[in-house]
């Protein structure tokens, strides 16, 4: 276990640094020498919500791309050279960002940053593996074409932001894929890559000013300011109606969802501990109870709180047999309406504390998941400070404060619901 996992009643943020290098880019910093290894994570804003009109898929393939091929090295030389040292490099996109991240031992610190300047500055784009990454993308896609839950959660997005990006697949289409082009990808990199809109975070086997002279090394030519699209800030659509996706399979998969709590609302702690009580407890939550342990109605159902720049949703998922689909939605939308009117327990909101409160500490055991906390809590816009007032803010919610969130979080229950299958009675 690392140290800031452990680090509880000592302060979390004060083992956090925030050194500047002399180009001026901020990281946070956690030096632990407990093993010789050093993890790297950053983000750049912007993501899928950039992927140009009629083209969706753009920065996912970007992202596939980063390391297939940079500076002197094509595809196969440059994980050749990621392989003689041991150096794990990986980059993903998502609406909002495009994360890379890196693990390397310390003594192969400064062959692993030259790689990651070379990815970040220099990917080639080469035709060969573009139409390689591109056959992958689609390959998968097909291959999803008849998975329930990947047809019920892109209809679903689909539905609940309409005419927006966040409706808008991840991954793309196969005929959006069909109309990319490298020259896609350089211009998205040309508009996304910035220093104004990077989050870095470092964690292991290294001192500020080692960290700092990489920094300026990886980052420091990338222009100043990013030219991303606006995009505008949204709201969830479809609650209430119901809507079906046929597939000829045994079971049906249901994805569930509504209007949900901006992360920096005053509510959302007290809406974050409601959710475990309700469907993000693994074995407590009332939707595990009521539709696995007592009816058998699915062996997994779940609940969740979704926050992105510009929306954010409360959302769940479960899959049953065809014909106890009408069942399990029914079951799962009086439990919802039933912790709207009368809030939680107190029993259950103590349990729900103690569990949010003490499983804190598992997302501090690796130095991966440490840089990922902390570059989370930067694209968030929160200060270090967060790491020690976390527990304290779900320690502090009150029944009163369960109930009004419940209230705000679930209102009516009034759903948009999306199935795939061939469920029965729906």
């Amino acid at each position: 276990m690392t140290a800031l996992a452990a680090a509880q009643p000592i302060s979390r943020a004060s083992m956090v640094q925030k050194p500047v290098s002399k180009g001026g880019i901020e990281a946070w910093l956690v030096e632990d020498y407990t093993v010789p290894l050093i993890a790297i994570e950053f983000a750049f804003k912007g993501g899928a919500s950039q992927d140009p009109a009629g083209k969706a898929g753009a920065a996912t393939l970007l992202a596939g791309l980063l390391d297939e091929g940079a500076g002197p090295y094509d595809a196969e030389g440059f994980h050749r050279a990621l392989d003689e040292d041991a150096i794990e490099m990986s980059f993903s996109a998502d609406r909002d960002m495009l994360t890379g991240r890196v693990q390397t031992l310390s003594r192969n610190t400064a062959r692993a940053f030259t790689l990651l300047r070379l990815a970040v500055a220099d990917a080639r784009l080469d035709q060969e593996p573009f139409e390689r990454v591109v056959g992958q993308i689609s390959a998968g896609l097909k291959r999803d074409a008849n998975d329930p839950d990947f047809v019920a959660g892109r209809k679903f997005r689909a539905l609940a932001y309409p005419d927006h990006p966040y409706g808008l697949p991840v991954r793309g289409t196969l005929s959006s894929l069909s109309r990319l082009a490298p020259a896609d990808l350089r211009d998205m990199r040309a508009s996304m890559f910035a220093r104004d809109k990077l989050k870095i975070s470092a964690v292991g086997a290294i001192d500020a000013a080692t960290l700092c002279g990489h920094l300026d090394d990886v980052f420091g030519q990338l222009p100043e300011n990013a030219r991303l699209a606006p995009v505008a800030a949204t709201s969830f659509c479809g609650s209430g109606s119901r809507h079906v996706m046929p597939i000829d399979l045994p079971q049906s998969t249901i994805h569930f969802g509504r209007q949900g709590l901006a992360r920096k609302d005053p509510d959302f702690t007290a809406a974050l501990v409601v959710n475990h009580i309700l469907g993000g407890g693994v074995f407590s939550a009332r939707l595990f109870r009521e539709v696995r342990e007592k009816r058998g109605l699915a062996y997994s159902v779940y609940s969740q709180l979704v926050t992105q720049e510009h929306a954010a949703l409360f959302a769940g998922s479960t899959s049953t047999k065809n014909e106890r689909a009408a069942e399990s939605l029914a079951v799962i939308e009086k439990e919802i309406i039933n912790l709207s009117e009368y809030g939680p327990a107190e029993e259950e909101l103590e349990k729900a504390k103690q569990y949010l409160i003490g499983s804190y500490a598992l997302r501090f055991d690796t130095s991966t998941k440490i840089a990922s906390q902390l570059n989370s809590l930067q694209l968030e816009e929160f200060g270090v400070e967060y790491l020690d007032e976390r527990n304290r803010l779900i320690a502090s919610v009150t029944i009163e404060d369960a109930r009004r969130a419940a209230k705000r979080l679930l209102g009516d229950g009034r759903l948009l619901v999306v199935v795939a299958g061939r469920p029965e009675g729906m």
